[in-house]
């Protein structure tokens, strides 16, 4: 027969050895939610700073200058790849205009000048008097400078995109400022709205 002095030690140990197993387990515990804590910490932080990037105040100017020593560069330097075509073919079709217009005007003014030299040219006789050959130099010349004025808009407009997508680039857009469309049923008439919302936070 066992001693009850002796039960009463087990009894008393194996109380004693699950109450630390309980505390260390609870110990353990607390550790791990300390450690998960810790972690979502250092995640939000992290996530918090990479979504905003550095400005950087010389990079709109940057732009700028590299499409005023090369249209379409600066297009390039904000990775809007798309847009160099379309800064080309604008500006090959201003360049193109003014040539013409200006090829067309050098033959009316030679036109014009042989004959008031007393001869004949060969592409317009026939076809427009002397009013009508003076009167196509100050169309020609007016479409040539139109056209030139064209070109040299669209070389300013080229940069100026340029600086205005930088400028966007670096604008911060969060949770904290967006606009969403909403579509409503009106409850009296139960017709239908379309909308845009705007939501503004203030942290």
């Amino acid at each position: 027969m066992i001693p009850s002095k002796f039960i009463i030690a087990f009894l008393f140990f194996l109380c004693f050895g699950f109450s630390v197993t309980g505390q260390e387990d609870e110990d353990n515990t607390k550790e791990d939610e300390k450690e998960i804590a810790k972690t979502e910490e250092v995640t939000v932080v992290l996530d918090s700073t990479q979504l905003r990037k550095p400005i950087d105040p010389l990079s709109p100017s940057r732009a700028a200058f590299y499409s005023a020593v090369l249209p379409g560069l600066g297009q390039a330097y904000n990775k809007k790849y798309w847009k160099i075509p379309i800064v080309y073919a604008a500006l090959g079709t201003g360049v193109y205009f003014y040539i013409n217009n200006n090829n067309d005007y050098k033959k009316v003014r030679n036109a014009y000048k042989r004959r008031l030299a007393g001869f004949q040219d060969d592409e317009f006789q026939g076809r427009l008097t002397d009013d009508g050959l003076r009167q196509a130099q100050k169309t020609l010349r007016r479409n040539k400078e139109l056209s030139l004025l064209i070109t040299v808009g669209l070389y300013a407009l080229n940069i100026i995109d340029a600086n205005v997508d930088a400028h966007l680039l670096q604008y911060n857009v969060d949770d904290n400022l967006s606009f969403k469309p909403h579509y409503r049923i009106n409850q009296f008439d139960n017709k239908g709205s379309v909308g845009l919302t705007m939501n503004f936070k203030l942290n």
